[in-house]
């Protein structure tokens, strides 16, 4: 289930992301690599929207 009518993330995929930013964020302040982080989020954020167009498609 979305966690608003917006958003295609469910609550635990969007604590992760956040979760995930927020780490991103220190990391980069720190000079380090963050690639690994943001790869991370794009598969989430793939994941969540395939899941959601999925649902969309069997809703019709």
């Amino acid at each position: 289930m979305a966690f608003t009518s917006h958003d295609p993330h469910n609550g635990r995929e969007l604590a992760r992301v956040l979760y995930l930013g927020a780490r991103a964020v220190r990391r980069d302040s720190r000079g380090k690599s963050t690639r690994a982080i943001e790869n991370e989020i794009q598969r989430i954020r793939e994941t969540a929207q395939d899941r959601e167009d999925a649902n969309a498609r069997n809703r019709r």
